[in-house]
Order: C-alpha cells, then structure tokens, then sequence
C-alpha cells in the first residue's frame, strides 16, 4: 500500500470521504468540507496526493466552522493544527530519526525516504523549528533544527 492509499484508508476508517476532482484553478490542490475531502486529480505523483490528503485529514480532525479567512487568528490556529496533524502523521520526530538511522543526509533523500514531497518536509521542518525552537530530544537522540537540520545520538 503507498501512502496516497495508506491516508484514503485512515481518511475512511475516520469517516472522511476521499474524491478527486478537477479544480478549474490548478493552485487549489485539495478542499475539505463536511466530511469529504476533494484532492485536484491533476497532482502528478501519488506522493504530493497524500501530502495534500494527509492535511485535509487533518482538518476533518481537527478543524471546526469556517476557516477561510487567512486575518482571522482562529482560522490561522486550525490551519496550523490540520498541518501539524498533517506532518505527524507523515513524518513526524520518529520519522526523521529513522531517515537518518537510514542514512538520508540532505532534505532530498529524507522526503524520498518518508514518501513526501521536499515541500511538505520543508514546511515541516519549519513548523517543528517553530515549535520546538533549536533542538528537541527523542529517546537517545537530539534533533536541531537551528541553523539546520541535524540528528545527533545523545551520549
């Protein structure tokens, strides 16, 4: 199963219908609304359609109303929530230990590694520089963020 169709399945058993559609404006990439997430069918690659995916599920699971309007504090806050659902679920901190343990060395090898786009990493990585600030700890390992990203084992 690729993970395009690992999130329809996690999409499903959460009670969010999945369909793809053709959007007239090809910077829309995905929509949810009312339990039914519409991802634009013209994404290339089964990668960038579960990273969409992965974000609408994260509005079905975390998002409440109206959040289109980008000034309004509220709808910023559920937007970085869905995306932050979004991020753990396709990589999270574990995610990128285990990429390194594998050797990825540059955010290229990592995004193939974890079957995400470099983007959708990328804006991880910022989210979680935003979060945790420098570094975080997880088990024996630390991961700095700040000035880049790099793993270490604790010692």
């Amino acid at each position: 199963m690729d993970s395009y169709e690992n999130i329809i399945d996690q999409a499903h058993k959460a009670g969010m219908d999945v369909v793809e559609h053709s959007f007239r404006n090809d910077t829309i990439k995905g929509l949810y609304c009312d339990g039914t997430a519409a991802i634009n069918k013209n994404i290339e690659t089964t990668v960038e359609k579960a990273c969409v995916a992965a974000e609408e599920l994260g509005h079905h699971l975390t998002s409440a109303g109206n959040i289109l309007n980008p000034s309004d504090v509220g709808s910023r806050k559920q937007e970085f929530r869905a995306r932050m659902h979004a991020y753990n679920n396709m990589i999270g901190l574990i995610g990128i230990i285990t990429a390194y343990e594998h050797g990825c060395r540059n955010t290229y090898e990592m995004a193939d590694y974890l079957n995400v786009t470099e983007e959708f990493l990328n804006d991880a990585l910022d989210a979680y520089r935003s979060k945790y600030g420098v570094c975080t700890t997880v088990d024996n390992y630390v991961i700095y963020f700040i000035p880049a990203l790099i793993v270490m084992k604790d010692l």
